[in-house]
């Protein structure tokens, strides 16, 4: 999602970019985007440090560790967040740039790469009005739909938990339903089609059914969202559950089926093969 969401902002705003892998950088390079061989030296003098990371440790590795930019980060500058990393992690690190007058901006997103590189996200935000207003100009260049949700960093999170939980339980739903289709001799594209026009359809299913349509090609289906992504995801989900002491049987269901997939070596391949986990073979 980093490489997308750069050149996006290159449209409109001056990028600097860094990445850990050498060919993203070569990439953004080409895209006409600054790079720098630290995340440091890209950060150095920015009004806004937008993050693409995959989980709260890597968050704070970024920020805080060996490496880390904060160092870098002027007081007055926002770091907006785009990744789904839980409530936790967030309230943490805000509190910590808080203390260098860096403003936090908990800023989850949906939508992929094609619609990262066209602007045409979903964000959701939580972040205070002073944040809020130094990042607008990163999220009204990312975001089709931007919703702010709360006041403080954490409520983003909390939000996007919610979407995630529907997200994981639709893509479990739709690979059950179209391994169903096909147990019982019924032509999966026609399926499709027919669930998509009634009451069943939902946005997962059209999104995802064609390519669980694919994942038994020898190639798979295209990866545009990784299946061990909704791993960590779904572990977000039902911490949060556990943590609240609210039951969500669907939700820890779902969960099981992405952790068989991970454990099949399914988890660099599209989410979209958790079909595979419900039925290994075609008949």
């Amino acid at each position: 999602m980093g490489l997308p969401m750069a050149t996006r902002l290159a449209t409109g705003l001056t990028v600097n970019g860094f990445d850990v892998a050498a060919p993203r950088l070569e990439l953004a390079a080409n895209a006409g985007i600054t790079t720098f061989d630290s995340g440091a030296a890209a950060a150095d003098n920015a009004d806004a440090v937008v993050l693409a990371v995959r989980n709260g440790d890597q968050l704070n590795d970024v920020l805080f560790g060996e490496a880390g930019i904060s160092a870098a980060l002027k007081p007055g500058a926002v770091v907006v967040l785009t990744s789904t990393v839980g409530v936790a992690a967030v309230t943490d690190v805000a509190a910590r740039l808080r203390q260098q007058d860096v403003e936090l901006v908990d800023a989850p997103l949906s939508g992929g790469p094609v619609r990262a590189g066209e602007g045409d996200l979903l964000i959701v935000v939580g972040a205070t009005d002073a944040g809020q207003r130094q990042a607008r100009p990163v999220l009204d260049l990312l975001a089709s739909t931007l919703t702010v949700v709360g006041d403080k960093p954490g409520d983003g999170q909390a939000l996007k938990t919610v979407n995630q939980l529907l997200c994981g339980v639709h893509i479990a739903a739709a690979a059950e339903a179209l391994a169903l289709a096909q147990s019982m001799g019924l032509d999966q594209q026609k399926t499709l089609e027919a669930l998509q026009a009634g009451a069943a359809g939902s946005f997962m299913l059209g999104n995802r059914g064609p390519r669980m349509l694919e994942a038994y090609d020898d190639d798979g289906a295209e990866v545009l969202s990784r299946l061990d992504i909704f791993v960590k995801d779904m572990g977000i989900v039902n911490k949060a559950a556990r943590d609240t002491g609210l039951p969500t049987p669907l939700a820890s269901a779902a969960e099981q089926l992405y952790l068989l997939g991970q454990s099949a070596g399914l988890g660099a391949a599209d989410d979209s093969a958790v079909i595979k986990v419900v039925a290994p073979e075609q008949p």
